[in-house]
């Protein structure tokens, strides 16, 4: 069963989703990809996890790094996850590129070089935003290029984290 819950954020609505392991999905209200993987029979109840949850963001938004975590349920494909898994480990206030990630899962994977542009797909996909912190990549050039919220909330998200792009993981 999965459980949906609103978080009013500073750029806009939020929709939490989470089952009994963790938080399954947050996105911002209309993004590309909203709702994505959300089941068709999900009941709106707060749950203690979105309590979690929002009291994280209320952190993250006041501009404190959060010093907890909230339990996380990610499901995807196996590329998907391994992405994710990268996001996941990108610093506070810090930046990659789709290409410097495309390098290390070829690396991981002994592979001469992998997609930058299937890294992208992967990273546009992901269906916990900030928490997993899709955001924090950028073009090869620093640029921000993409962003299922919208171009404007990741550069805010950045701003609010000052971070520096030339700074990659």
């Amino acid at each position: 069963m999965q459980y949906t819950s609103h978080y009013p954020s500073p750029l806009g609505g939020i929709l939490l989703a989470a089952d009994d392991t963790g938080l399954t999905g947050l996105w911002f209200e209309g993004q590309k990809y909203f709702a994505l993987g959300l089941d068709k029979d999900c009941v709106a109840k707060e749950i203690p996890l979105f309590e979690t949850a929002k009291r994280w963001l209320d952190l993250y938004f006041s501009g404190a790094v959060p010093n907890f975590t909230v339990p996380l349920h990610i499901t995807g494909t196996a590329f998907q996850k391994e992405v994710w898994e990268i996001l996941s480990v990108i610093p506070y206030g810090r930046t990659t590129t789709y290409g410097e990630i495309a390098k290390r899962l070829a690396a991981k994977r002994g592979l001469p070089h992998m997609s930058a542009q299937a890294v992208g797909g992967a990273v546009g996909r992901n269906k916990i935003s900030i928490l997993v912190p899709c955001h924090r990549v950028t073009g090869s050039d620093g640029g921000l290029t993409g962003y299922a919220g919208g171009i404007g909330k990741k550069q805010a998200l950045l701003a609010l984290e000052s971070a520096r792009p030339a700074e990659y993981i």
